[in-house]
């Protein structure tokens, strides 16, 4: 959140080309990309450390380093170097979330996976505020050095829960270290069903992605600061988040994978629908609140329930591999639909594109009712 939300405001606001800011958001690429390399992270590690603590530990250690580093290299004069090595920090940052994502498979059992998920979207959403709120803050008020110094050791102060944390190791197969470790990866896309899930996943959020996409110019279009579309979507926004996912992670248990994927899918639908009130003309304060809200916690909700699928979904030996195939899937769905979403608005007005976003998220709902099987 600091790479996409906060970096790219401090570096218009300090005279940065538009290119240079555009440039920025290339550093999404290691999330993409990072399945490619997760079957080396499940299949070796310091394992003294434990596993996957040993790949948290290391990848947190050199983020902080990296981040202190970019403290003294200057945003005017060094953008180049500064930018590979913020490339560096985003690769470091993704490669560690395959390891947390394969701890977290073998840390929880089923029936804890949904409150997990809960918890862990929660987090994301903290992180959202801290990466991008608080870190705009910071950058405002105490520049480019002291702000990365400060992140630096915000990386550090996250170390702490891991250290603490004695690992339990993962069960391997006998025969692992006998097979190329890249087939880990093929074997997991060859598994019967696979392709079903991930274009049913991917279908899951596309719809939500690129309604949202549009949401914030359209909250420019009607008039809104900067200041308000911060605390609208920054505050009031990620707030309804962090509920929308602890509540959805409740929710599992009782209503079943299958039922909670199709509720709050539904609920989805509904929020995109939303959307289409203030495109049409009620903007009041009220409603706005009111919008943002919803979509934000429906929004939540289906990360927090598909995430509990893909876990279930992800054998404990190579959690990190199986895990991060389907991730990939939806950041390259997410990131596709919010890349065309701009063109659709601009051909067919945006409630055209949130009257299509909501039929896609609607289609996704009736091909998982009738086609997915959970056990």
């Amino acid at each position: 959140m600091f790479f996409v939300q906060a970096l790219p405001v401090f570096m218009r606001e300090q005279g940065a080309s538009l290119e240079s800011v555009g440039l920025i958001y290339l550093l999404a690429l290691p999330l993409l990309l990072k399945v490619f390399w997760s079957p080396w992270i499940d299949r070796y590690g310091y394992t003294r450390w434990g596993h996957y603590r040993f790949w948290i530990v290391i990848f947190q250690l050199l983020l902080a380093a990296v981040a202190a580093v970019c403290a003294f290299v200057s945003l005017h004069t060094n953008f180049m170097l500064l930018f590979g090595l913020l490339m560096v920090m985003a690769t470091l940052a993704a490669s560690q979330d395959i390891a947390t994502d394969a701890l977290a498979v073998g840390l929880l059992a089923p029936t804890e996976r949904g409150w997990g998920n809960g918890i862990q979207m929660a987090g994301n959403y903290l992180g959202a505020m801290l990466g991008g709120g608080v870190m705009l803050v910071l950058l405002n008020q105490w520049g480019w050095r002291r702000s990365l110094l400060a992140l630096s050791l915000m990386v550090m102060v996250a170390l702490v829960p891991i250290l603490c944390h004695q690992e339990r190791l993962p069960q391997k197969q006998a025969n692992s270290q006998l097979v190329p470790v890249w087939m880990d990866l093929v074997n997991f896309y060859r598994r019967p069903g696979v392709w079903h899930w991930l274009m049913l996943l991917t279908l899951y959020v596309i719809g939500g992605s690129m309604a949202e996409s549009m949401f914030r110019p359209l909250l420019v279009d009607i008039g809104l600061s900067l200041a308000d579309i911060g605390w609208l979507l920054g505050v009031v926004g990620n707030g309804a988040s962090i509920v929308g996912a602890v509540v959805s992670g409740l929710l599992v248990i009782p209503l079943g994978r299958k039922q909670a994927l199709l509720v709050f899918g539904l609920l989805q639908s509904i929020a995109i629908l939303m959307y289409l009130l203030p495109a049409l003309g009620a903007i009041s304060r009220p409603m706005l609140y009111l919008v943002t809200i919803v979509a934000s916690f429906a929004n939540s909700a289906i990360f927090t329930v598909s995430s509990t699928v893909m876990m279930d979904k992800s054998r404990l030996a190579i959690a990190g591999t199986e895990f991060t195939a389907q991730t990939s899937m939806v950041y390259f769905g997410a990131f596709g639909a919010a890349s065309i979403s701009g063109v659709i608005a601009s051909a067919i007005g945006y409630q055209g594109l949130f009257g299509i976003s909501a039929v896609v998220a609607l289609l996704s709902v009736v091909l998982i009712s009738r086609t997915l099987s959970l056990d």
